[in-house]
């Protein structure tokens, strides 16, 4: 069906309006398939395209892609520290966050910053049913993704937010990142001891580490940040998210499914921040997310290993 709508849309020509993600690499990125689907279904003359951007060229590109009157951009890695500060307004949440993942033109010349990854992350924990308001999140990694993580997590009235690190120094600077408008955040020792204390007591555990995707190099394909002994230690009705893709499900989403956990990918996120960033580019309150779902899914069938 998605790869019947791409034959399916029109041509492109001069007139056609252009949007695009910028980052390296992008070259397996499923944004392209997925907005692209959901231009074709709205109708408009857009065409969206990933654009190779080495490190250093972003300027240079924004400045260009202004010139020619780019609709809107995503922005992936590694550039979304650089865009905020390239952007001449942002979001009061990319602002917090030091981090922008979409571009808006403005009308008097420049860019418009935002970040739609806490949208696209919450939306999937949003709709599952689950009353998180009292309970406790255990986010493993202290990354560039935690911060969006822990900013998101704020928002469902948990009673704790705990985040588990390897790097001591990372951990220490990602809480005094953070600590000032996420007051239930506390740091825990990537121990075993310290971590199967906490996961007894979680009833969500969010993956933002890049262990066990299908492209991260790891030795061992299976690899896992959490172990069969740790996943264990859940209590009842726990919910595993596992930002990674690929493969799909991973190996942590298997064992935490096979142990009676709720499971949930990284590509609803993918999906849902996508649609965020569509509605801001056209100014339309709907989207079709289902098109945008099902073009991914289509693509990600077709290429592997893919990245996001």
């Amino acid at each position: 069906m998605a790869q019947e709508r791409c034959r399916r849309r029109s041509s492109i020509s001069a007139a056609s309006g252009l949007v695009a993600v910028l980052g390296d690499p992008v070259r397996h990125s499923l944004s392209p398939a997925m907005h692209n689907a959901a231009l074709q279904e709205l109708g408009l003359d857009w065409v969206y395209l990933a654009l190779r951007t080495p490190p250093g060229r972003l300027a240079a590109v924004l400045a260009g892609l202004e010139a020619v009157e780019c609709r809107g951009l995503n922005i992936t890695l590694p550039h979304k520290a650089e865009a905020a500060q390239l952007a001449q307004d942002l979001s009061p949440l990319a602002a917090r966050l030091g981090a922008v993942n979409t571009l808006v033109p403005r009308t008097e010349g420049g860019w418009f910053g935002a970040n739609t990854d806490v949208e696209g992350f919450l939306a999937p924990l949003r709709s599952c049913g689950v009353p998180w308001q009292g309970q406790q999140a255990l986010v493993l990694g202290n990354g560039g993704s935690a911060r969006a993580i822990v900013a998101a997590l704020t928002e469902l009235g948990l009673a704790a937010i705990l985040v588990a690190g390897r790097r001591q120094q990372n951990l220490d600077l990602l809480l005094q990142a953070c600590g000032g408008w996420a007051p239930t955040l506390e740091g825990v020792p990537w121990s075993e001891g310290h971590l199967r204390s906490a996961l007894a007591s979680s009833a969500l555990v969010v993956n933002t580490t890049p262990m066990g995707m299908a492209s991260s190099g790891d030795p061992e394909p299976a690899a896992t940040p959490l172990g069969p002994r740790d996943l264990d230690a859940l209590p009842e009705g726990a919910t595993v998210y596992d930002l990674i893709y690929t493969p799909r499900p991973t190996a942590l989403l298997q064992q935490a499914k096979a142990r009676g956990c709720r499971t949930i990918d990284g590509l609803e996120m993918l999906v849902q921040q996508g649609a965020a960033s569509l509605r801001l580019w056209t100014g339309q309150a709907e989207v079709p997310v289902d098109v945008m779902r099902e073009a991914a899914l289509g693509q990600l069938a077709v290429q592997s290993p893919a990245h996001p």
